[in-house]
């Protein structure tokens, strides 16, 4: 989920209401906050237990939330941990830390005191893009012996690893595996995982939830129409070259849709000018194609 911005310090309080209350009718499974498209690390401590809060009220146990509490600190992503368990979280997601390295040894280290030192289930997040570090399968496989780890979710868009992960997981569709690539989650479910924590669905909820259900379903004739909608969604995240186009393009279209604002964290600037102009264009192109009388779909 995106995190709904007035200012770079400031929740807009209404849109997250509005945004919350989109993704649940669109038929999602579970919330993900505070993760690269919810802008995490790019916000305030204040901020991001503000958001924890607003949102575990707003879901009230609907579906699962699971807090991403990935930092440069230990110290800082338990606390956050802490307080998630406090305000009624159900999970927290952590990558490695972004600015030193680690090693094997201390990344096996960094996730063992995250499991045992905090009171929520635990998911790794492998976010080698941002992070510039890999979680070994040998840190996967110790942590599939840890009772409070409970998966993975893998956004390196690497296929060859996640059929890695899949294998040394086995038979284990206990310990769930998520994919962030959205347009290749149908795929990903056919080798085997579980579903996809998608930015797209911040905008087309209602799709995603649709695109998942056919790979599970193996209806291919639906999951190769709603692949090519999702690869049309793609285009958005394409309006120019910068690291924080995906996320300013979903919050562009959100604000066009009405739900909330397309303020960022600093020193991130909203799309102007042409380029909101642009998104706009792809919007009203998408949106006959989205509607459900245009998917044969029916809200739940």
């Amino acid at each position: 989920m995106v995190t709904p911005l007035r200012s770079s310090n400031a929740l807009d309080e209404p849109g997250l209401q509005r945004l919350i209350e989109h993704l649940l009718i669109g038929g999602v499974d579970g919330i993900f906050i505070l993760g690269t498209t919810g802008e995490g690390p790019a916000l305030s401590y204040r901020l991001r237990r503000e958001l924890v809060e607003r949102t575990c009220l707003q879901v009230a146990k609907r579906v699962p939330v699971l807090v991403c509490i990935t930092d440069t600190a230990l110290v800082e992503s338990l606390e956050l941990a802490r307080t998630a368990a406090d305000l009624g979280a159900d999970a927290v997601v952590a990558a490695p830390p972004y600015y030193w390295q680690s090693n094997p040894s201390e990344l096996d280290r960094y996730y063992e005191c995250l499991a045992n030192e905090q009171p929520l289930p635990l998911m790794l997040y492998n976010m080698p893009g941002l992070t510039k570090t890999v979680i070994p399968l040998e840190t996967v496989r110790r942590s599939m012996e840890q009772p409070n780890v409970i998966g993975l979710k893998d956004s390196s868009g690497n296929l060859g690893y996640l059929h890695q992960i899949l294998r040394l997981r086995g038979s284990r569709t206990d310990w769930p595996v998520f994919v962030g690539d959205e347009e290749t989650l149908a795929y990903a479910v056919l080798a085997g995982a579980q579903g996809g924590v998608n930015g797209g669905a911040n905008m087309f909820p209602r799709l995603y939830a649709e695109f998942f259900k056919a790979a599970t379903n193996r209806d291919f004739a639906k999951m190769g129409e709603l692949q090519n909608l999702v690869i049309r969604v793609s285009d958005i995240y394409r309006i120019n070259s910068s690291a924080s186009a995906g996320i300013k393009g979903i919050k562009t279209v959100l604000s066009l849709l009405g739900i909330c604002e397309d303020v960022s964290a600093e020193p991130v600037k909203r799309f102007e000018g042409q380029e909101r102009e642009s998104i706009n264009t792809l919007l009203q192109n998408l949106l006959p194609l989205l509607s459900p009388s245009s998917l044969n779909l029916h809200a739940q």
